[in-house]
């Protein structure tokens, strides 16, 4: 097991491993809730939200239930891994998709479908599949769950920023639209490269 302590995962996550400008996970939702830095923001509130309490209950479930000789069962169910973390993944969507309804329904139809897809949001999962194969212990899970979170929202928000920015400037026809969202996203990860000798997760 890794002795790398959660705070440097948690900088390693948002900076030198993002989830999505270094393994491009969740690329979906990203390129089409940037369009407005509010709705960039909520998502990534409430990406970091799931992403932290999942792979959280992820770790609990797995460890106590799944794995041969665990607590709770003696038999290694590790094969319904992908199923049971999906159906917790989801239980927390559906959660946060009645309070934001609740709580800013403004915000709520500006995330449209976008909201509930965050069940199927790549990141979401891989950040749990992240932390079984990194083997990370409870602490270094959390931490995980909530830098991969907060480098996902940071992805977004600055994309969101750039993409407002652009609104004024006269981007080629050819370019315009998906096509320079997916450039700047590259020339972004490009840049995050400038990170790789602060810390590194493997």
């Amino acid at each position: 097991m890794s002795e790398t302590s959660a705070f440097i995962i948690i900088v390693a996550a948002i900076f030198t491993n993002n989830i999505l400008l270094s393994n491009f996970l969740g690329m979906c939702s990203f390129l089409v809730c940037s369009r407005q830095i509010g709705t960039a923001l909520g998502l990534g509130a409430a990406v970091i939200f799931v992403m932290t309490c999942t792979t959280v209950l992820n770790y609990g479930i797995y460890y106590g239930v799944l794995v041969k000789d665990a607590p709770l069962c003696s038999a290694d169910l590790t094969f319904l891994a992908f199923i049971i973390f999906i159906a917790v993944i989801a239980a927390f969507v559906q959660f946060v998709e009645m309070f934001v309804e609740r709580f800013s329904p403004k915000l709520y139809y500006a995330l449209g479908i976008f909201l509930p897809l965050i069940t199927v949001n790549c990141a979401i999962l891989g950040a749990a599949l992240f932390m079984i194969i990194r083997k990370y212990s409870f602490w270094q899970s959390l931490g995980y769950g909530f830098g991969a979170g907060v480098g996902w929202a940071l992805a977004i928000l600055l994309i969101a920023g750039l993409r407002k920015k652009m609104g004024y400037s006269r981007v080629p026809k050819p370019f315009q639209g998906v096509s320079i969202a997916m450039i700047i996203t590259g020339v972004m990860a490009m840049t995050f490269m400038g990170f790789a000798g602060m810390v590194s997760i493997q």
